[in-house]
């Protein structure tokens, strides 16, 4: 399908409503194309032989870092903040098996209602400061008030306790034995630990200090919202003895400092990574890749190798998809073949269908949705005219600046204009829509109605941590969908005793979405990344690890 033209709203931008901004994007990947051909055919790269320049790993988010609290939001690019500069109690490998990682061990206690957790020597804070019980415990009461596998959890604790200043006491109303894989893999958000003063925070305020205890440490007086983002090493973090695998293991930093440099324009970014200006290139549009494939110099590997599930996520609060019989109707008429050649260029080896709201090929990600999706335009629009659609103004927030989220938003308009819905759609940037999703009002008070987002494989790969099936309502996330039923499932898949049951209920939960419609997945699919072949010892993990990397 062939991306369509939409309307850009936007006049502090300086652009004109009704004015495509699609072609723009067109002309610059052409000069790109052009220009970059030489420089493939040399394999040439810009020789910078200052000290510091080899000192230096200078990196290309995926998006804009506005954020800077990993408790207040689910946005990735905030993740990899978080992972540059905080650390975890416990940590997973690629097995997905829990590892200690600022923790030295844990017993369980009191058949199974009280958990201890023993810090390891060597821990402090950016500030100077040692990491203390007192710091971890506050952390997790705060992780878990906001996330929703965090919240899922926090039903079962009685307290987030210490016994003294290197052990973590956390009493349980009744045995938990998901408790470690859950602080250990975090969900949409991570328990990072902070400071207690700062973890004390109201979790929905975002903290105004970041101060952590990781490999590096955050720069502040050379941040720059937009355009530059600065990590300097932290001389005095002790790593753990065993090799960087996944989130775990030892986290190395080799490098003086970390330099994210903001670069909107997707082939400004590759022609930078040609030319050696950056290092490394989180996300590459897919469109790039066989010419950044082609270059001697440039390595491609996966952003993540478990892959991606996309979502259209409504607004339950205001009109119209506060009404469900409207959301099962655009559910109807979605073609995720649609979505998903929009964001791989079709490329038949990126992406699957996946009617699931769990990620396709995990333990639960059936597709119990197969025959509530069709897509079929017809029968979706006689089941919008009888679900009583007045014509109420629909308004897409979509990025820029993000090149797997921005084309969804653009088949989604083009499929709501379709179905004969009065839609407008508002292109910003990454930060500014993370911004704005959290506004509850209604679009006439600067709200929205609908947006696209995707989660890692592995983090909404159960029905604990699928956020975007989750009924929790306000203190859910944005869309804020409330639906007891599927709470009331989630409890009984936590607690349940077998594998066959477990399965039971995460199919019920399945059915009960597919019924309410909280999101409709659009697909799974795999993003590329690209990096210099100067650099080795790259973790491949679900977010931008900066640790173990060396410059050769």
């Amino acid at each position: 399908m062939a991306r369509v033209a939409v309307v850009a709203v936007g006049a502090d931008r300086g652009e004109h409503p009704g004015k495509t901004t699609c072609w723009g994007n067109a002309m610059k990947r052409r000069r790109f194309l052009q220009g970059s051909a030489a420089i493939a055919a040399t394999g040439s790269r810009v020789a910078i032989a200052q000290p510091e320049r080899a000192r230096t790993l200078r990196f290309v988010p995926h998006a804009n870092l506005t954020l800077l609290d990993p408790h207040f939001t689910t946005a990735l690019v905030t993740t990899n903040h978080g992972w540059t500069i905080y650390d975890t109690l416990f940590s997973l490998n690629r097995a997905q098996e829990v590892r200690p990682q600022m923790a030295a061990g844990y017993t369980i206690e009191d058949e199974g209602r009280t958990c201890l957790i023993t810090l390891r020597d060597g821990l402090r804070f950016h500030n100077g400061e040692p990491v203390l019980a007192r710091d971890c415990a506050q952390s997790l009461a705060r992780w878990s008030a906001r996330e929703t596998m965090g919240q899922s959890i926090a039903r079962f604790v009685d307290q987030w306790g210490v016994r003294d200043d290197r052990t973590i006491r956390i009493a349980l109303k009744r045995p938990l034995p998901a408790l470690m894989p859950i602080l250990a893999r975090g969900g949409a958000s991570i328990p990072f630990i902070m400071p207690e003063h700062i973890a004390k925070t109201d979790p929905f305020k975002q903290v105004t200090e970041t101060i952590g205890s990781g490999p590096y440490r955050f720069v502040k007086d050379e941040f720059v919202a937009g355009s530059r983002v600065v990590y300097a090493r932290n001389a005095d973090y002790v790593p753990r003895q065993e090799a960087a695998e996944w989130t775990s293991g030892g986290k190395v930093a080799h490098f003086d400092r970390v330099e994210w440099k903001v670069i909107p324009d997707s082939a400004t970014a590759a022609l930078a990574l040609q030319s050696g200006e950056i290092d490394w290139y989180e996300q590459v549009q897919p469109d790039l890749l066989p010419l950044l494939r082609a270059h001697p110099g440039i390595a491609i590997g996966s952003a993540n190798p478990t892959g991606y599930n996309a979502i259209l996520r409504f607004n339950h609060l205001q009109p119209p998809f506060n009404n469900v019989a409207i959301r099962r109707a655009v559910m109807m008429a979605v073609d995720q073949s649609d979505y998903m050649a929009s964001i791989t260029a079709n490329d038949p080896t990126a992406w699957r269908v996946c009617k699931s709201l769990l990620p396709c090929g995990t333990a639960d990600g059936r597709e119990i949705g197969a025959s509530a999706m069709p897509g079929n335009l017809e029968r979706a629009r006689a089941a919008l005219k009888e679900a009583g659609y007045n014509n109420e103004k629909i308004v897409i927030i979509s990025p820029t600046d993000f090149v797997t989220i921005g084309p969804l938003g653009d088949v989604s308009f083009d499929l709501f204009r379709r179905l004969g819905m009065n839609v407008e759609i508002v292109q910003t940037d990454w930060g500014t829509v993370s911004q704005r999703r959290l506004n509850r009002e209604g679009v006439e008070k600067g709200g929205w109605s609908a947006l696209h987002t995707w989660g890692s494989s592995t983090t909404i790969g159960n029905p604990i941590s699928q956020f975007f099936m989750r009924g929790l309502g306000d203190s859910g996330w944005s869309g804020w969908f409330k639906d007891e039923t599927i709470e009331q499932l989630t409890d009984q898949w936590l607690l349940a005793g077998s594998d066959a049951e477990r399965a039971s209920v995460a199919d019920a939960i399945q059915r009960q979405a597919f019924d309410r419609v909280p999101s409709v997945p659009l697909g799974q699919f795999h993003i590329r990344t690209a990096y210099s072949r100067t650099l080795t010892g790259l973790v491949e993990a679900p977010g931008a690890m900066p640790w173990n990397i060396k410059r050769i």
